[in-house]
């Protein structure tokens, strides 16, 4: 087994979506592994809670520091990987932070609800991650998106026709536009270019729309693209035209 990943949930069963497409078939074929724990069998409660009232008042309940704690411990016994935690307080996740951890051999997630955790857990976390500033449901909501994400980096993951080298975000421009059969759908044709044959005008092309369509669409992230000479001069010609 190539990579471990613990997800640490109050709803292991939202995790089901995991075992098809790309991501089952890498699970079916042993290049990683995707295990939930149930937060819930870890508590001493009798009642099997979980969460109580927030001291000092308050709407929403808190999740107890005592299953959380109990459970990351119990996985630490056999998952050494960062423990992460999907919250509000952490880094916005992004295409950079997902090649970083898809270099990870072991990974532990935690996912948190209601409205939040004890505080006394964070020092039991190694890392925190937001997906955005917008509320969801609880962390599993965002787990998801950011595992598959990370998985998809993971050597051999994906194959050779399904490479994640030109996707959008790998290089920080968005993907060129593309096109499939019929080569005319309803008036509307597959560019000259594409049809040509002619390779390095077809490199040109994608390129410049990639970068044209990054700077109208997406500014924030042209911005922090280093232009090269040639950029530059595909952008010149395509605006001049």
């Amino acid at each position: 087994m190539d990579v471990k990943i613990d997800i640490l949930t109050l709803f292991p069963q939202m995790f089901d979506v995991f075992n098809y497409s790309i991501i089952g078939r890498a699970l079916k074929n042993n290049i990683l592994s995707i295990n939930t724990v149930d937060i819930r069998e870890f508590t001493r409660d009798k009642h099997r809670k979980v969460d109580d009232y927030p001291y000092g008042g308050g709407a929403g309940m808190i999740m107890a520091a005592q299953p959380i704690v109990d459970c990351i411990k119990e996985v630490r016994t056999r998952n050494s990987g960062k423990v992460i935690y999907l919250g509000p307080r952490g880094e916005t996740f992004n295409q950079s932070i997902a090649k970083k951890l898809s270099r990870e051999n072991e990974l532990i997630f935690l996912c948190g609800h209601y409205e939040g955790i004890d505080e006394r857990v964070y020092k039991y976390i190694d890392m925190e991650i937001s997906v955005g500033d917008f509320v969801v449901t609880g962390g599993e909501m965002a787990c998801i998106p950011i595992v598959d994400s990370i998985c998809r980096m993971i050597p051999n993951v994906l194959s050779n026709r399904e490479s994640c080298v030109e996707e959008s975000f790998y290089n920080g421009l968005l993907e060129y536009p593309q096109y499939t059969r019929p080569e005319c759908f309803r008036g509307d044709s597959v560019p000259e270019v594409l049809l040509s044959g002619h390779h390095e005008n077809i490199r040109k092309w994608r390129r410049t729309k990639s970068l044209v369509m990054t700077r109208d669409k997406r500014p924030d992230l042209f911005k922090k693209i280093s232009l090269s000479e040639e950029d530059r001069e595909l952008i010149k010609f395509y605006d001049g035209r």
